[in-house]
């Protein structure tokens, strides 16, 4: 049923959780905070934390956490209607009424929940059972010891058609194991006996965001396929909204916010997450052998603003890490991007904290490169270079990828980051070797002839408010009476002035989107290029500076245009042979340089 949230805020704002919770277990106060043992598993020192200030209660030994509904939920067995209703009579507040269809839900979700907690406790025993010696030998080779066996709940399905079917027909029908995930027919005839829908696999239960069984992932031992198998879609369970580990996850991230910790962690699989743990990185967490999906991604950022994504060093762990930058770009924000950890060719997680150990793994993480970086290599990467034509290509494909982030001001930086890149003779030496050594076909030949001082000089004041247009208001004047002899930079400033007066504050990403819109994609894309004016960047890293060299650059332009000015006045109060060879001189001279527009301005 969807309460209101008042009706709940209200709920939560009258029981006090200390007390509640206090009734079952020994709380004693720390500061701001109460801790105890942990009523949901079994342990001996204290790591079950009551905030009453912030109203939830949190377990860093088994990752359970909620608020006084949820505890009640989990400590008394009850579904979320009945918690509340129970709440609600302590708290002396009227219940909205359920439907029966709600509850029918309800009770069917929680009845779903208690199978599968049988079941992980089947396999549990199972596991440390004489049946189980196959699975703790495979187990044991891959290095895990018997608490971190018993801290993620590793399991067994052994090689019998109907085990767990017989271990749990006596509570729960056939069809809701079916449900469930837990038992399938061999074919589509009804009439055939329900078969364990696992067997012969090490089993690892999959958990939902406060840490309750919802699936399972099984890993087959011995030959056949598929290797890892999951338990299939349910009302509970859909594989691309779930990420393993996840409460374990947030629960390492509690511990770690005091400290400059690594932050979430993504990898492949189950196995790279356990090792990842037991090697002292527990803020690890693994899609379920698929790429990751929108959904993944958000509750990815909801434990961090940069997780780092950690996939196989071979061919396919970079596809995958690939597709997730893609799938990234979209939501991309200032609290909200990722990074990517390259693992040794052949190595995972796993593999690499078994070999090298946990200092290995720790220089992994520390060369970790922002997703701009990889989006440049990537892209770099996936066409040859090496002619204009190729080059050009490689910057549209890039353009186009970061048109995609939704951000205006992350998208500009972009922009910028990759204008700087794309600057032969920029200041970033890094850059300048990868575009020298990607490049070199680009510029064999002779070199392009020279752009006149002047044509320079009036590009650099374009290029200063594309990149700036906040300045456009403050020098909108000079800006209006500059000469300009082409007539597409002519067109292209109506354009400019007309749009700040329309959208005023524009940044410089959606003026650029604007004018690129409206037919000056060519004009602007030659601006914005850096080998138009390769010290731009190291000069106007900033507006004020912009309005400097703004300045700087209409004074030089003034200074020639009053020489011609001259020129001409000397001829009019002197008409000799010398004052006009003057003239015609000073004329030619900036014709050559690019003031003057064509021959009609020839004397």
């Amino acid at each position: 049923m969807a309460f209101q949230p008042g009706f709940l805020d209200e709920l939560r704002a009258r029981i006090s959780l200390s007390g509640l919770i206090g009734r079952s277990v020994k709380l004693v106060r720390r500061g701001r905070e109460y801790t105890g043992l942990c009523p949901f598993h079994h342990e001996k020192t204290p790591s079950f934390y009551v905030v009453e200030d912030k109203s939830f209660f949190h377990c860093f030994g088994c990752g359970a956490h909620g608020d006084v509904i949820g505890f009640v939920m989990r400590n008394d067995n009850l579904d979320f209607i009945e918690a509340i209703e129970k709440l609600a009579g302590e708290a002396g507040l009227a219940v909205p009424r359920a439907s029966s269809q709600e509850r029918e839900r309800a009770q069917q979700q929680k009845t779903l929940l208690g199978a599968l907690e049988a079941a992980a406790a089947f396999y549990e025993a199972r596991l440390a059972s004489p049946a189980g010696s196959r699975a703790r030998n495979y187990l044991d080779l891959r290095g895990l010891d018997t608490e971190t066996i018993r801290h993620f709940r590793l399991g067994w399905a052994p090689d019998e058609r109907q085990a767990l079917r017989r271990s749990l027909s006596g509570d729960f029908s056939e069809s809701l194991l079916i449900e469930a995930g837990l038992l399938r027919r061999p074919s589509t005839t009804v009439a055939d006996e329900p078969i364990d829908y696992f067997r012969s696999r090490v089993m690892f239960p999959i958990g939902d965001r406060t840490g309750r069984v919802i699936a399972f992932g099984g890993r087959l031992i011995g030959d056949g396929q598929p290797k890892y198998l999951n338990s299939p879609e349910s009302p509970l369970f859909e594989k691309g909204r779930v990420l393993y580990g996840w409460a374990a996850a947030r629960a390492g991230l509690l511990r770690e916010a005091s400290s400059a910790g690594t932050g979430v962690i993504v990898t492949e699989g189950y196995l790279d997450v356990i090792a990842l743990h037991r090697a002292g990185f527990p803020t690890a967490v693994a899609p379920l052998g698929t790429a990751l999906t929108d959904f993944q991604l958000q509750d990815l950022w909801r434990l961090g603003s940069e997780p780092v994504l950690c996939f196989d060093g071979d061919a396919a762990g970079q596809r995958a890490a690939a597709r997730a930058l893609y799938r990234a770009l979209p939501f991309l924000g200032a609290d909200r991007s990722l990074r990517f950890a390259t693992l040794p060719a052949g190595e995972d997680p796993d593999s690499l904290i078994r070999t090298e150990g946990r200092v290995a793994f720790e220089a992994i993480l520390d060369a970790a490169r922002p997703l701009s970086e990889m989006l440049w290599e990537i892209e770099l990467a996936a066409k040859p270079r090496n002619t204009p034509e190729r080059l050009a290509d490689v910057w549209r494909r890039l353009l186009s990828r970061v048109e995609l982030i939704p951000d205006r001001k992350v998208q500009a930086e972009y922009r910028n980051l990759f204008y700087r890149r794309f600057d032969p003779r920029s200041t970033n030496t890094r850059s300048r070797d990868r575009i020298r050594q990607g490049s070199s076909a680009v510029h064999d030949g002779p070199p392009p002839r020279p752009r006149p001082p002047q044509r320079l000089q009036r590009e650099i004041l374009f290029r200063i408010l594309l990149h700036f247009p906040g300045l456009i208001v403050e020098v909108a004047e000079e800006f209006a009476s500059l000469g300009l002899p082409e007539a597409e930079f002519d067109k292209l400033r109506h354009a400019i002035l007309g749009l700040e007066a329309s959208q005023p504050g524009l940044d410089a990403g959606t003026l650029q989107q604007h004018l690129e819109r409206s037919g000056f994609a060519a004009t602007v894309d030659t601006l914005l290029t850096p080998s138009v004016d390769a010290g731009f960047v190291d000069r106007c890293p900033d507006p004020a500076s912009a309005r400097r060299e703004w300045t700087h650059v209409i004074r030089m332009l003034g200074r020639r245009e009053r020489s011609a000015i001259v020129a001409g006045s000397d001829l009019e109060s002197e008409v000799s042979a010398e004052t006009w060879e003057r003239l015609r001189a000073t004329k030619e001279q900036e014709l050559q340089r690019g003031l003057i527009g064509g021959e009609e301005d020839r004397i």
